[in-house]
């Protein structure tokens, strides 16, 4: 088994920097890309009081953007979330008076979702600023590869759109983990 490397320093102009080799494997990876990608929405939503998760929630509900009228169930399936999650989120945004939640006529025990007027207007003018900070994390990239990368994620994502809590069977999780050490370098996992 090889050493790893030793972070190597780099000299951007500004001050010399360290540059962490990342490990080429789908969970580091992926991880260190929702932090920066929820780093760089977060920087637009500060100002507002407002959190990432929350502003998924009113693009999820907007009549513009969304699914309004979906009750707590469908909402935390299409936010890939856990139920008891979605329901903080719809108290902290109800207490912001963003959130309208409705008694369904098909089953009272539901309530269907929508955004008020105030939580529309936030949206709208949120998630153009959120969405460009996140697009400026690909800009490394060129743009066919940031759509590239876009149609990869997309693909990976509804290939493995699985009910949250279900969890993977210990076999296809043992299988995957065989099938992913084959493929990556030995050195990298």
């Amino acid at each position: 088994m090889s050493k790893p490397k030793r972070p190597k320093p780099m000299d951007n102009g500004k001050a010399t920097t360290t540059v962490v080799p990342v490990q080429r494997a789908p969970i580091p990876l992926g991880r260190r890309f929702l932090q920066i990608c929820s780093t760089a929405a977060a920087e637009a939503l500060t100002k507002e009081g407002i959190t990432p998760a929350q502003l998924g929630v009113l693009v999820t509900l907007s009549h513009v953007t969304g699914e309004p009228g979906i009750d707590q169930n469908g909402l935390a399936a299409r936010l890939g979330i856990e139920r008891a999650r979605v329901s903080q989120l719809l108290d902290e945004i109800d207490a912001m008076g963003l959130v309208d939640r409705r008694v369904n006529g098909a089953d009272r025990r539901a309530r269907l979702l929508s955004l008020t007027a105030r939580g529309e207007r936030l949206r709208a003018r949120l998630q153009p600023e959120s969405i460009a900070n996140q697009m400026r994390v690909l800009a490394s990239l060129t743009p066919q590869e940031r759509e590239l990368l876009l149609d990869l994620l997309v693909r990976v994502v509804e290939s493995n759109s699985k009910p949250v809590g279900a969890g993977w069977r210990k076999q296809e999780s043992h299988q995957s983990t065989a099938s992913m050490s084959r493929l990556l370098p030995s050195n990298k996992i």
